[in-house]
């Protein structure tokens, strides 16, 4: 049995992660509350259900501290364990809730009058926010997490399809390109900065490609530090993902960032997952390119 569990922040597309996943042939359930997740996957084992999908959030604070004990027990017994954190920087999340006039679910524990000036609605819904963010944690430390800052429902969906279609008894390797402009992934598990390297957005011919397009690849390749950049992230993840796939982490998600998330991250994460993809499972994300 396959059990993925989705929790996250209020507003970071829980339920769009959970919607794909039903497309996808899994049994979902959403707001579960902590105290039911062991008699209901009893109940659908009995049911001979070998997919099953499970949100979660902070709507249960008080008994969520129990769910990562819980998911080492189910661990245990066999079943596969597959839990996801949805994400999204501060400033989203409260555009978001702004945007949709919906009412943070920790809100009471901040109150303020409808009538408030919007400074101290606004100071409010921080609050409320910052203090999901703590009640998460632990839950968010023992997951893998998705950014979902500045991508559609769409690519979410697609991200979890992807995420879910790899091996579970294997790493995965997540790398993913990006605009420093936009900010950086929340994400992240590892953030290589590679703006020092040479641009071809300065080459006029070259400014609408991507590091995917053959002539900008051979821009790239001209240059002995795009190469020696290239060795130094792969020096890297040569010693270090070993270690982690020993202390049992499923997922790791290589960041790779230039100023515009065009040309030289996406050359170096197309680069990174071919050389990866040998041996571990390798995603590949192109932040600015997806959006477009």
């Amino acid at each position: 049995m396959e059990v993925v569990l989705i929790t996250g922040m209020s507003g970071s597309g829980k339920s769009v992660a959970l919607r794909a996943l039903e497309d996808a042939g899994y049994y979902c359930v959403d707001n579960l509350p902590p105290e039911l997740l062991r008699p209901f996957i009893t109940l659908e084992q009995a049911s001979t259900v070998e997919r099953v999908a499970i949100a979660m959030d902070v709507r249960s604070a008080t008994s969520l501290p129990q769910v990562p004990a819980q998911l080492r027990e189910l661990a245990s017994q066999g079943i596969t364990v597959r839990p996801l954190f949805l994400d999204a920087t501060t400033d989203t999340l409260v555009r978001r809730f702004s945007e949709t006039r919906r009412r943070h679910p920790l809100s009471s524990k901040r109150p303020a009058s409808a009538d408030a000036p919007a400074d101290d609605l606004q100071r409010a819904l921080v609050d409320a926010i910052e203090l999901e963010r703590e009640l998460l944690a632990d839950l968010r430390e023992e997951a893998h997490v998705i950014d979902t800052s500045v991508i559609r429902p769409a690519q979410l969906q697609a991200h979890v399809k992807s995420l879910l279609s790899a091996p579970a008894s294997q790493l995965t390797l997540v790398f993913e390109s990006f605009a420093f402009k936009r900010g950086i992934p929340v994400d992240a598990d590892y953030v290589f900065d590679v703006r020092m390297l040479p641009n071809p957005h300065y080459e006029p011919a070259l400014r609408q490609q991507t590091g995917r397009d053959s002539e900008v690849i051979s821009f790239l390749e001209k240059h002995a530090e795009v190469a020696q950049m290239l060795d130094h992230i792969g020096q890297f993840l040569d010693h270090w993902l070993e270690p982690l796939a020993r202390d049992h982490r499923s997922y790791v998600t290589v960041a790779v960032g230039c100023t515009g998330g065009q040309h030289r991250s996406v050359y170096l994460v197309e680069q990174l997952a071919a050389r990866f993809g040998q041996r571990w499972t390798a995603l590949k994300r192109h932040r600015e390119l997806d959006l477009g």
